[in-house]
């Protein structure tokens, strides 16, 4: 499914500020919310428009604010915005030399087996419909993630799994799970039918965010806490 088609569905949950100073605001996203409105007018609310608009819960509005970065639709958690056009180019510099340190975790099927590894699969876009990205060694870009396990559960088995990605590609943490053998829970998109039963929502969640203040240069920790 192409994004012009997607509809979202409705967003009830409310955008959390969780630090907000004359530069930046750090927000704690919901999942089943948009980073950005889509062009289809169906899909207008977004965190961006919300911030800007002052709406659903963010007040007031933040007319200038500017996303250095996104989460997908699915994924919740600690994003850092811009309150201004001078922060937003300083941390967009960061985002691009890959100084900005994230930590993610997110519930996998199964029993992931080793209890730390790194996964170095390189990752192209896909020509199939229902798969942005695909894994592809000869025309694919380098992508590593780091994981650790957290906890192994029961009934049924699943893993919690922290990611620290060192490089940012589109749905990197997704496909690279399915690449391991075990799908993030209540993925859409790269998965079984059997994982994409077994949550309400996608299961992956922006934990951790680090980064330099673009104005004091002090080191800035973003954190949200993870809620199935």
């Amino acid at each position: 499914m192409s994004q012009d088609a997607f509809i979202a569905p409705a967003c009830s949950e409310s955008v959390e500020i969780l630090y907000e100073d004359d530069d930046i605001l750090l927000i704690n996203k919901p999942s089943g919310l948009l980073s950005l409105s889509g062009r289809n007018p169906r899909n207008r609310d977004s965190l961006h428009y919300r911030l800007v608009n002052g709406q659903k819960g963010v007040s007031p509005a933040f007319r200038e604010a500017k996303l250095p970065h996104r989460l997908d639709f699915g994924t919740s958690g600690v994003m850092v915005v811009a309150l201004h056009a001078q922060a937003a180019s300083h941390l967009n510099k960061q985002f691009q030399k890959r100084a900005v340190a994230k930590t993610y975790v997110a519930i996998l099927e199964g029993w992931v087996a080793d209890d730390r590894g790194v996964i170095e699969a390189a990752i192209a876009k896909s020509e199939k419909r229902f798969e942005p990205v695909r894994i592809c060694t000869i025309n694919g870009k380098q992508a590593i993630s780091e994981y650790r396990v957290l906890e192994r559960l029961d009934n049924p088995r699943r893993t919690l799994v922290e990611f620290k990605p060192r490089t940012g590609r589109t749905h990197q943490l997704r496909i690279h799970s399915w690449f391991l053998g075990h799908p993030i829970l209540g993925c859409d998109l790269y998965k079984n039918a059997r994982s994409e039963r077994m949550a309400k929502r996608l299961q992956l969640h922006a934990r951790d965010l680090f980064f330099e203040h673009p104005s004091t240069g002090q080191t800035m920790h973003g954190h949200s806490a993870f809620q199935e």
